[in-house]
């Protein structure tokens, strides 16, 4: 009997900075849990973001902004997001989009997913075997290379908010 993969819906709950790398880090938190899933993304895609939690507009379309005028135009629409799966530290994700009915799935980079999410409103997910990956349960979690050698759910869950540029 094959067993079904779950996906668990996740907001964006902060983007910081990572003070090692000087790279922004966008983490999402699980909807009805406790779970929290770190990204580290691009400069771009972080303003692109940011923007939007912030509800900042500029007088130009952004990419993201273009993206989602140009599928408007196309009567095309994003129905969902989904970070599929983890390979050699880099993470992988889905935008499914609907024309006239018909539903087809591109790949995406996941910043550029949660941006255009943000901007259409549509859910975010994570597949939970993305989540198995990155998030041990506490009595086998494994030292990482971030933040002092620190395990990541520890640096999850002591994260300080205060740090945090953009927060919701």
């Amino acid at each position: 009997m094959e067993t079904k993969i779950e996906n668990v819906l996740m907001n964006v709950h902060a983007i910081t900075i990572d003070s090692e790398s000087n790279v922004p880090v966008l983490i999402l938190k699980e909807v009805n849990g406790e779970r929290s899933l770190p990204i580290w993304i691009g400069l771009l895609e972080a303003t692109a973001i940011a923007s939007e939690l912030e509800n900042i507009k500029f007088a130009r379309p952004l990419t993201h902004d273009l993206t989602i005028s140009m599928l408007k135009a196309a009567e095309v629409s994003i129905t969902r997001i989904l970070i599929n799966d983890l390979k050699d530290n880099t993470y992988y994700a889905t935008i499914t989009m609907d024309k006239s009915g018909n539903q087809f799935e591109i790949d995406s980079r996941p910043s550029d997913a949660i941006a255009l999410a943000l901007k259409s409103g549509v859910e975010i997910f994570v597949n939970e075997k993305v989540l198995k990956q990155v998030v041990k349960p506490k009595d086998s979690l494994q030292s990482i290379s971030i933040a002092d050698n620190n395990n990541l759910q520890d640096i999850l869950e002591n994260l300080d908010p205060t740090q945090f540029k953009y927060k919701i």
